[in-house]
C-alpha cells in the first residue's frame, strides 16, 4: 500500500514524467526519405495488412502485420532502433507503444504511407 501511495504522490508532483514514459519518437516521411537517399539503411517494419502492402512498401521494409507483432518479437533486437510504418501513422503508433513497453527502441513514421512520396516496391 505504501508503494501505491508513493507512486500517486510522485505522479502528482511530476506529471510530466508520465508523459515522458508514453512519448513515442517520430520521424517524418521527408526525414526518412533523406536518410534513405543518403544511403542509410534503417530497420523498417511495415505493420499493415497483406492487402495494403500489395500496393507497395518502402524498399527494404519488412512486413510484419500488426496483429502478429507479439508472436514475432524474436525478430526484433533490443539494441536496434526500428521505424514502424502503417497507412496513416495510427496503427504504427500503437505498435510503437507496445514495442517500447517491451523494451525495444522505436520511432513512428508520422503520416504513414499516405504521406510517403518516395519509391515503393
Amino acid at each position: 500500500m505504501a508503494a501505491l501511495a508513493d507512486a500517486k504522490c510522485y505522479l502528482k508532483r511530476f506529471p510530466e514524467r508520465v508523459l515522458e514514459l508514453d512519448r513515442i519518437e517520430e520521424i517524418t516521411t521527408d526525414e526518412l526519405q533523406k536518410k534513405l537517399e543518403a544511403g542509410e539503411k534503417p530497420e523498417l517494419v511495415d505493420v499493415r495488412e497483406d492487402e495494403e502492402v500489395a500496393s507497395g512498401m518502402i524498399p527494404g521494409a519488412r512486413h510484419i502485420r500488426m496483429g502478429t507483432i507479439p508472436e514475432n518479437l524474436d525478430k526484433f533486437d533490443k539494441d536496434t532502433e526500428y521505424i514502424i510504418i502503417c497507412r496513416s501513422g495510427g496503427r504504427s503508433g500503437n505498435v510503437c507503444h507496445y514495442l517500447q513497453e517491451q523494451g525495444y527502441k522505436v520511432r513512428n513514421m508520422a503520416g504513414g504511407m499516405l504521406d510517403w512520396q518516395g519509391k515503393t516496391e
